[in-house]
């Protein structure tokens, strides 16, 4: 996404060994589930992991090329579809972006909170309220829930550290 600050962000994603491993497990969590992790999935995921920031689904689609060939929309798009579904990427609607989750080691679809920083777009995936509680809720108002996510803005340690 991006710092409109002028101080440093620790926005670092994936890369080398940790990005295979994660990578791997989301191929087993998906096999668990009876799918299968296509090259434009894992791609879409290995982009999201490597970026460790949200990212818009248009500079997805211009990065998906190994050789720089950006993708076609309805890839980039199904392949987000998917890891949603799979519980391995979220959409964050405020922002329009995606990221990809931070419990990466057999974790289950759950209710997704990020804090998300109004200054530099620095954005952090924490623990969300427990989904039994947001189920029974949902039940009781006469809803079955696809998924929760959870958007919380202000501003994060580093920005108001310089405000």
């Amino acid at each position: 996404m991006g710092s409109a600050c002028d101080h440093d962000h620790d926005l670092s994603g994936l890369h080398g060994g940790a990005l295979a491993h994660a990578l791997q497990a989301a191929e087993r969590r998906a096999a668990d589930a009876g799918e299968r992790m296509t090259a434009p999935r894992r791609r879409v995921l290995a982009l999201l992991l490597e970026a460790g920031e949200p990212v818009k689904a248009y500079d997805l689609i211009a990065r998906f090329g190994e050789d720089g060939q950006a993708a076609k929309p309805p890839t980039v798009y199904r392949a987000l579809e998917f890891l949603e579904k799979q519980g391995l990427a979220h959409r964050i609607a405020s922002i329009s972006a995606y990221v990809a989750c931070a419990e990466r080691d057999g974790g289950s679809v759950h209710a997704a909170a990020f804090l998300i920083c109004d200054c530099c777009g620095a954005t952090r995936e924490i623990s969300g309220p427990d989904q039994g509680v947001i189920d029974a809720a949902a039940a009781d108002a006469g809803y079955a829930i696809a998924r929760t996510t959870i958007e919380a803005h202000g501003r994060c340690a580093a920005c108001r550290e310089t405000a």
